[in-house]
């Protein structure tokens, strides 16, 4: 358990960095940019290549590669390994390259059908669209060759480099921003420079790893793509896995695309999700990027044992952290939000219709981390399909919910329709594994849950009681909201872990081990 705590504290600390850089360009950005149109197309063409990203690279590439090459591992040592991942890696780049080439000549017709088609009735839009898109999307290729080498490393249990290159995304774009504020150019302006640094920042990524992966002797050069029989291994098992990424992202998708009817919707989305992706990318992210190489190889290995007590550990690990984080986020959400964004031209109406759309989000944030956590326990035993079919039926549910609830709502239907239909998703993954045999939490693991969610509980309470007696700080100077606000997380803080370790449902040795890591 030890070994698993300072694996996921290696992952959860660089994601850190990465998420506190987060938040200083998305204060950047809200100061120079706020909700107006320029936002509104930067977030919406960013997502594109994102969504390509997320369903080819991180989703059903990851999903089916980590699990081969850690069997590659265990089973014909570093040798095969190397072999398979120079296969896959030739393939993967000579792909990456048909595509985007294809997808920058059709970008207009793109833009118009499923990038942001609220937006063809406004020319001016339209136009700065298809250009920041076509510029934002090269960094699509650059992240999928990053995610492959990520995987590489994470199989070989070397997680460090692979979490802490995604601060270069904010490194480079809060560089840009601060340029352009203190130089006054114009949105337009600053919107082209953020794109052209979202590309350079893939470029940058991409140069890292492939240093990385050479430095531990998996070193990987572009050659005549071959279809081995691995590499057509690793495409049956893409199917499902490409299917089941494919739904998650043409949900994503849809909302993005309701969203652009209403404006400022995605920016504002995009705002809150920031503040919600902290807890999620810390925690949730380290559980998932840890936990399948380590049950692939648990598997491979026939140690059952051993993959129920990484379920069971990683479980009481994601909501330790999470539970707490997601009643935060929901009860002082508008006092948080002011702190970081309000200033410039993010007004306080902004940080209302915000707080409203972080709410709903804060709702689903444990569901989308166990998520992170049962996943891995069908991939690793290569069954793509199951996840599929719940992943359909979790588009069907947000779908149905965004358009019902978006004409009453507005973007808040979408942040709702996600929380709701992750934690559907969530419910049929658990009952699942547990009817197969694949998820049984012992008896120390539902103790320590329950006491986990009525330290949660009190530590809400604390916070209302302490804002309470702050409402004239939380109304004064910059400074005042700052303190106030740190005073109720602080304080909030330290009676959930009070606690939590006077019950046990946190073990002071593992606190000990993480807040040292």
């Amino acid at each position: 358990m030890s070994g698993l705590i300072s694996k996921f504290a290696t992952v959860g600390s660089a994601s850190m960095a990465s998420r506190v850089l987060g938040f200083g360009r998305e204060a950047l950005l809200a100061t120079a940019l706020g909700t107006g149109p320029v936002a509104d197309v930067f977030y919406t063409c960013f997502r594109f290549p994102n969504l390509f990203r997320r369903l080819f690279a991180e989703g059903a590439f990851n999903i089916a590669f980590i699990p081969l090459f850690a069997k590659e591992l265990e089973a014909g040592g570093e040798d095969a390994a190397r072999k398979f991942g120079q296969q896959v890696f030739s393939v993967l780049a000579s792909w990456l390259f048909v595509f985007t080439a294809l997808a920058l000549l059709f970008m207009p017709f793109l833009v118009a059908n499923l990038v942001a088609p609220g937006f063809t009735d406004t020319p001016e839009k339209f136009e700065l669209s298809v250009s920041m898109t076509r510029i934002m999307f090269p960094y699509l290729l650059c992240m999928s060759l990053v995610a492959m080498f990520s995987g590489v490393l994470n199989s070989l249990r070397r997680y460090f480099l692979a979490a802490i290159v995604p601060v270069m995304l904010n490194v480079i774009l809060i560089g840009v921003l601060i340029l352009g504020i203190t130089l006054d150019w114009p949105d337009r302006q600053i919107g082209f420079g953020l794109a052209w640094g979202v590309v350079f920042s893939g470029v940058v990524q991409l140069a890292i790893l492939a240093w990385g992966v050479w430095r531990v002797g998996f070193g990987f050069r572009l050659t005549l793509p071959r279809l081995t029989d691995p590499v057509k291994r690793l495409l049956v098992l893409m199917g499902p896995g490409l299917l089941t990424g494919g739904v998650l992202q043409i949900n994503l998708l849809i909302g993005t695309i309701i969203a652009t009817q209403q404006d400022g919707a995605n920016a504002l989305l995009n705002y809150a999700d920031r503040l919600n992706q902290l807890p999620l990318g810390v925690i949730g992210i380290a559980v998932g990027v840890v936990l399948l190489p380590e049950l692939s190889r648990a598997l491979k290995a026939g140690d059952r044992d051993q993959a129920e007590q990484l379920q069971n550990r990683s479980l009481e690990f994601a909501l330790a952290l999470t539970l707490p984080a997601a009643v935060g986020l929901m009860i002082i959400p508008q006092d948080i939000i002011a702190v970081i964004y309000e200033r410039g031209a993010f007004d306080s109406q902004a940080t209302i219709n915000t707080a409203m759309a972080l709410t709903a989000f804060a709702s689903g944030l444990p569901a989308y981390v166990m998520l992170k956590v049962f996943q891995p326990a069908f991939f690793a035993r290569e069954d793509m399909r199951t996840p599929f079919l719940f992943s359909v039926i979790m588009v069907c549910v947000n779908i149905v919910l965004s358009l019902s609830l978006f004409p009453y709502l507005g973007h808040v239907a979408i942040a709702i329709a996600t929380s709701v239909s992750a934690w559907v998703n969530l419910m049929l993954l658990a009952v699942t594994l547990w009817r197969k045999g694949d998820f049984k939490p012992d008896s120390a693991t539902l103790r320590r849950l329950v006491l986990l969610l009525i330290s949660s509980i009190l530590m809400g309470a604390a916070i209302l009681l302490m804002r309470s007696q702050l409402v004239q700080m939380l109304d004064a100077s910059f400074v005042s909201q700052l303190l106030a606000v740190m005073v109720m997380i602080g304080g909030g803080a330290l009676l959930y872990f009070a606690f939590s370790l006077a019950t046990g449902a946190m073990q002071a040795t593992y606190l000990k081990r993480l807040l040292r890591r």
